[in-house]
C-alpha cells in the first residue's frame, strides 16, 4: 500500500498549509504589533505542533477482504492505510481542524485513502461503498475551511476519503467556442498551465490556489480574486459530470443557451460531495490578458469606500469594472500599513497630510488590452474622485498581489505563537452592507472579550456586485486553553449576526458542518426538504459526505 502524498510532499505539512518553504517567520515588527494591539506579553514559539510520530490515529476498521475489493478496482497500489496518508486525509483547513491535528488528534481520520484513476472507477467505488455500508468522503486540495472535508462516518460501518490527484488531465479544449473540460483533481496551478499555450485563462485566483482543484471550486461555488472580472466558479462551468451511488450524471449543456426546464447543473455546483463525487467539468475560459494595470485609492471611512465601489458598479460602464475589487476597513488599512514596511508608512504620512489620518484602503487590478485598460481607469478614476478617493498609485496593488496566496501560511505561525486567527465571510445588499459589517464585526469582538481578551477584527470587501458586495472577516486574540471551545463560541456568534442582518451564511467558503445549521434560515424549511429528496434520488442510502450541507432533521422524542 503506497502513501502518495508524503512520498510527494514534506512530510511537515501534516499540521498545516502547502509547501513549508514557503512559509516565512514573522519579523520583530510584526512580533511587536501583535504584542502591542493583542495585549500579549509574548508572542514565543510555545505552540508548536506535536511530532507526526505522536500524532493519535486509531485502527483502520477495514478488514483485509475489503481492502482487497478496493484494491481491485484501482489496483492495490492506490490503496493506502498508512498512518500518515489518513492524518494528511483527517480533515480540511479551518482553524480546528489544524488545533487538533497540532495536538496530535487525528483519531477521526479515515479508514482507507483511495485514488481512483478514472470516473468508471469511481463508480464502481461508489457500487462497492453502498454494499458494504462504507461513508464517502472527496477529496481535492482538502483547503476546506469549514468541514467540508471531515471523514464523518454518521451511521456507517467505516469511512474512505477518495483522494483526486490522480485524475488531473485537460481531456477536451474548444478554442472556438472558449470551452475546456478538465478532469476534476487538476489544481489551479495546473489548470492555468494547461491553458497557457493557447492564450487562455480559466481567471479563478481564488487563495486556496495553488492547492485547491477543479473538483473543489465546483463542488463548493467558490470565487475566486479577480471573480468581478471572470466570475465566480457557477458563472463559469457549463457542464459536470458526477458519479453517484444511483448512477452516473450529467448535469448543466455545452448549448449557449437552453430553456429545457429547471438548471439541474445549479443543484450540483455547490453540492460539496453530497450528492455524488464529480469526476469532470466543462468550463468557459477566457483569453489570457494581455496586460494588467494595478491602482490604490484611499477613502476616509469604510462607509465611503463601499460607497465608491457601489457607484463604480453603478454607475460605470460594466465593461469598466476592474478584474480585482478589494476594500479594507480602517483596521485592515492600518495593519496594511504597519506591516508594510516604509513605503506603506510614507502612503500613511502622505494621506494625513491629506486629510485622511484614518482610511480605507482600495485596490484595483484590470486586465485586457493596454489601450483599452487606460480608458477604462481614466473613467472609473472619475468616479473614485468624486466619491473622496484619493489616488496612490500602482504599488499597494502590485503588492498584494505579489503575496495574495500566502495568508494561509501567516496563520500556521501565528498559532505556533499561541495566537487564534480566523476568518469567515458573507455577502449583503447595498442597503444591508453597513448594519451587516457592523453587527457581525461586534458580535466577533464581543465573544472574542468574553473573558477578557483583547481582539482584532479586521475586515475587507472582495467582491462587488451590482446589488451588493462580499464581507470577509479576520479576527485574531490569544489562544485559549481549549481553542476548539473558542472557535466554536465566536462562529456561533457571528453566524446568529449574519442570519439576523439577512446576509447569507456563506459567500465562498461553502456550508460544510460548520454552517448547516444556518442553511435552514436561508433557504427556508421547504427548501432544505427540497435538497434531501434530491440526496434521497442520487444517493439513498447515504453514503456521501454525511453531515455536511444538509441539515439533519431533529428527531421526534418518544413519549412516554
Amino acid at each position: 500500500m503506497v502513501t502518495h502524498l508524503t512520498e510527494e510532499i514534506p512530510r511537515s505539512i501534516w499540521y498545516g498549509w502547502g509547501d513549508p518553504t514557503r512559509a516565512k517567520p514573522l519579523g520583530p515588527g510584526a512580533l511587536a504589533f501583535l504584542q502591542r494591539t493583542l495585549g500579549l506579553a509574548s508572542v514565543a514559539r510555545d505552540h508548536s505542533p506535536v511530532d507526526l510520530a505522536d500524532v493519535r490515529v486509531g485502527p483502520s476498521t477495514l478488514s483485509p477482504e475489503l481492502l482487497a475489493e478496493l484494491g481491485a478496482i484501482t489496483g492495490p497500489e492506490h490503496v493506502s492505510t498508512e498512518a500518515a496518508e489518513r492524518i494528511l486525509h483527517a480533515g480540511g483547513k479551518s482553524t480546528p481542524d489544524l488545533l487538533r491535528r497540532r495536538s496530535g488528534d487525528a483519531l477521526n481520520a479515515p479508514d482507507a485513502v483511495v485514488f481512483p484513476g478514472t470516473s468508471a472507477e469511481v463508480g464502481k467505488l461508489l457500487a462497492l461503498c453502498v454494499r458494504r455500508r462504507l461513508a464517502v468522503v472527496a477529496f481535492g486540495g482538502g483547503t476546506s475551511v469549514v468541514g467540508g472535508v471531515e471523514p464523518l462516518r454518521g451511521r456507517f460501518d467505516g469511512v474512505i476519503t477518495l483522494d483526486m490527484r490522480r485524475m488531473d488531465r485537460l481531456l477536451r479544449l474548444d478554442p472556438l467556442s472558449r470551452t475546456a473540460t478538465f478532469e476534476a483533481g487538476i489544481r489551479g496551478p495546473a489548470i492555468e498551465a494547461a491553458l497557457a499555450p493557447h492564450g487562455l485563462t480559466l481567471g479563478h485566483f481564488p487563495q486556496s490556489h495553488q492547492e485547491a482543484t477543479l473538483g473543489g471550486y465546483m463542488a463548493t461555488r467558490s470565487a475566486g480574486q479577480a471573480s468581478t472580472g471572470y466570475g465566480r466558479s457557477d458563472d463559469l462551468v457549463k457542464q459536470v459530470h458526477l458519479e453517484t451511488p444511483a448512477g452516473p450524471f450529467d448535469a448543466g449543456s455545452l448549448a449557449p443557451g437552453t430553456a429545457a426546464g429547471p438548471k439541474l447543473l445549479d443543484v450540483m455546483v455547490g453540492s460539496e460531495g453530497t450528492l455524488g463525487v464529480i469526476t469532470s467539468a466543462t468550463v468557459k475560459v477566457s483569453p489570457a490578458p494581455a496586460d494588467k494595470a494595478y491602482g490604490a485609492w484611499s477613502f476616509p471611512s469604510f462607509e465611503a469606500g463601499a460607497e465608491a465601489m457601489r457607484k463604480l458598479r453603478h454607475d460605470g460602464a460594466r465593461g469598466d469594472m476592474p478584474h480585482v475589487c478589494r476594500l479594507s476597513d480602517t483596521d485592515e488599512t492600518a495593519s496594511t500599513f504597519k506591516l508594510g514596511g516604509w513605503k506603506t508608512g510614507a502612503l500613511q504620512r502622505y494621506l494625513g497630510l491629506r486629510g485622511q489620518g484614518t482610511s480605507a484602503l482600495a485596490l484595483f487590478v484590470w486586465e485586457g488590452e493596454r489601450r483599452a485598460i487606460r480608458a477604462r481607469r481614466r473613467r472609473s478614476a472619475r468616479i473614485l474622485r468624486r466619491a473622496g478617493g484619493i489616488p496612490l498609485g500602482p504599488l499597494p496593488g502590485k503588492s498584494w498581489e505579489h503575496g495574495r496566496f500566502s495568508g494561509p501560511y501567516l496563520r500556521d505561525e501565528l498559532l505556533t505563537r499561541g495566537v487564534y486567527v480566523e476568518t469567515l465571510e458573507t455577502a449583503a445588499t447595498w442597503s444591508r452592507l453597513e448594519d451587516t459589517y457592523s453587527s457581525v464585526r461586534q458580535a466577533i469582538l464581543d465573544s472574542l472579550g468574553e473573558h477578557g481578551a483583547t481582539a482584532y477584527v479586521q475586515t475587507h470587501v472582495s467582491h462587488v456586485y451590482s446589488d451588493g458586495a462580499s464581507l470577509y472577516f479576520t479576527f485574531l486574540s490569544g489562544l485559549e486553553a481549549d481553542g476548539l471551545a473558542q472557535n466554536a463560541r465566536v462562529k456561533e456568534a457571528a453566524s446568529r449576526a449574519i442570519v439576523a442582518a439577512g446576509a447569507t451564511i456563506t459567500h465562498h467558503h461553502a456550508v460544510g458542518t460548520d454552517h448547516a445549521r444556518y442553511l435552514g434560515p436561508e433557504i427556508g424549511e421547504l427548501g432544505v426538504k427540497v435538497l434531501a429528496g434530491i440526496k434521497a434520488t442520487l444517493d439513498p442510502a447515504g453514503i456521501m459526505n454525511p453531515g455536511k450541507l444538509i441539515p439533519i432533521p431533529a428527531q421526534p422524542k418518544e413519549q412516554p
